[in-house]
């Protein structure tokens, strides 16, 4: 966060929905956003419904547009395409199948058949029982003069209160260890190694919540010697809410501050 924020979010029927934000900034290019989202009636779960088309557009004339389908009762399909000043940069298209106790998932992106590049991402998981889950991931690019393929192995464990998750690959290695210490207080660690930048990082971050206050405080800290913390505090009755937000860089002694109202 930095800068002056504002988010304004208008909800126009129970399917359709549009928000401005207009992003002034100290350091980077001031903005403007315009989003829309339109929700389908077909629910599947509480947090899922299709058809779903989700387009942004700024003042550069740069889009970022979704669609989400869904063609059967187990088939997930998603398209993303991107745009900067009137040229496609990004076209990916997904489809997921889910089963009993495995999903499967396969992605194109930025197919090209002129060119003949592609990059290929194809992930599978599979619940080895209510808790664990284990996977992996290959993804494969091509293009002129060049051509390769990376496989990943994945496992995550999900306990009542804490997960944890880790991924063993060619390039590195990543974990993660996330607990809920109650309903008040959140917490996370984050590790990674890459062996191709032949560099580690740590992280650790946290969530403390007040209901009675209507806040949230979150903050982390890094081996980078980074240290950020978001202030939320809603404002009823009024559906306003207002975030402020620091980080510091200590290694690069960078400062960094701003604060956003959410609208809606």
């Amino acid at each position: 966060m930095e800068g002056v924020k504002l988010i304004i979010n208008k909800a126009l029927s129970s399917h359709f929905q549009v928000s401005h934000t207009i992003h002034m900034s100290t350091i980077g290019q001031s903005n403007y956003h315009l989003n829309a989202t339109f929700v389908g009636d077909q629910q599947t779960s509480p947090t899922e419904a299709f058809p779903t088309l989700i387009g942004d557009l700024n003042t550069a004339g740069n889009l970022n547009a979704q669609a989400l389908l869904l063609l059967a009762e187990r088939i997930r399909t998603k398209a993303v395409f991107q745009t900067q000043q009137s040229k496609f940069v990004t076209w990916q298209f997904d489809a997921e199948y889910r089963g009993n106790d495995y999903t499967a998932t396969l992605t194109l992106g930025n197919p090209d058949l002129i060119s003949e590049s592609v990059i290929v991402v194809a992930h599978f998981l599979q619940s080895m029982t209510s808790r664990l889950v284990l996977g992996g991931e290959l993804v494969y690019h091509r293009r002129p003069g060049e051509e390769g393929a990376i496989v990943t192995l994945a496992g995550k464990y999900t306990a009542l209160k804490w997960v944890a998750t880790l991924n063993l690959g060619y390039g590195g290695a990543h974990a993660s260890y996330y607990h809920r210490a109650s309903d008040q207080i959140q917490v996370g660690v984050e590790f990674e190694a890459s062996t191709r930048l032949q560099d580690t990082s740590f992280a650790f971050g946290y969530q403390l919540t007040l209901p009675q206050a209507n806040m949230v405080f979150k903050g982390f800290l890094d081996s980078n010697w980074c240290v950020g913390a978001v202030l939320e505090k809603k404002l009823p009755p009024l559906p306003v809410t207002l975030a402020l937000g620091a980080f510091l860089n200590h290694w690069k002694n960078r400062f960094h501050c701003g604060f956003s109202v959410i609208v809606g």
